[in-house]
């Protein structure tokens, strides 16, 4: 299967419009640059409320089975509700990529527009697929950024193939997008970060046609030994 066959997921902005019921477009949310994690960090133990804003009992179940993994390696509060107000809302917008706002920024986010999207998630998806989707979406509701922009050590893309496979379905994203989730590199000083984890859940897949150098990465589909004992720092248990 090719690269683009596959969907990745991109981090929108703030850029919403605070009168309006419907979510923003895709090109809106993702023109500006995502939030660093240190900003947009949750305190250890802050509740967290999360409101599904559809999907189906089978599909909303499964999200919140694989979304406890995380607590299960740091001090994280998640409480379902059923009404509004909640901190994160979690779309199933078909065609919308996936997605997530970083951290603390969804309550920047007007109710009832969603501050997470799973747009090719389905009860027919494999599970191994939705558990890689949902824990890559709750990692950046966390507030970690992905791995490929970790400043430890830049990537030396190839820029032309990268922006010539995500303009193209399923993804189509335009410049600024491709810019802001591929090329954009976070400062030492504005993220917590330890060395790059090829192996992060929040690592991109990277195909090697996309590299000018180094190793390519595979899509990772479950938390890695050094995403466990990042989370256990960020959110230390009492």
């Amino acid at each position: 299967m090719s690269v683009n066959d596959k969907h990745y997921c991109f981090c929108p902005s703030l850029q919403v419009r605070a009168a309006d019921t419907e979510p923003a477009t895709k090109v809106e949310q993702a023109r500006t640059k995502a939030a660093l994690l240190n900003a947009v960090k949750w305190e250890p133990g802050e509740l967290i409320t999360i409101r599904f804003l559809g999907g189906t009992p089978t599909l909303q179940a499964k999200v919140k089975k694989f979304a406890a993994e995380w607590q299960e390696h740091g001090r994280l509060d998640f409480s379902f509700v059923d009404a509004a107000p909640s901190d994160i809302r979690i779309a199933f917008m078909p065609g919308a990529g996936s997605w997530s706002f970083l951290g603390r920024q969804c309550r920047d986010i007007p109710e009832p527009q969603p501050t997470m999207n799973f747009g090719w998630l389905e009860d027919s998806t494999d599970d191994a697929e939705v558990r890689r989707v949902v824990l890559h979406e709750f990692g950046h509701a966390l507030g970690l950024i992905h791995e490929h922009q970790n400043p430890k050590k830049p990537i030396q893309w190839n820029v032309a193939a990268v922006v010539d496979d995500l303009s193209k379905a399923p993804n189509n994203w335009d410049r600024p997008t491709i810019e802001n989730n591929m090329f954009k590199l976070y400062a030492e000083k504005e993220v917590a970060a330890t060395e790059v984890d090829v192996e992060s859940i929040m690592m991109y897949p990277i195909p090697q046609a996309w590299l000018i150098e180094g190793q390519p990465a595979g899509f990772n589909t479950v938390l890695s030994q050094q995403d466990k004992d990042f989370i256990a720092a960020a959110y230390p248990k009492m």
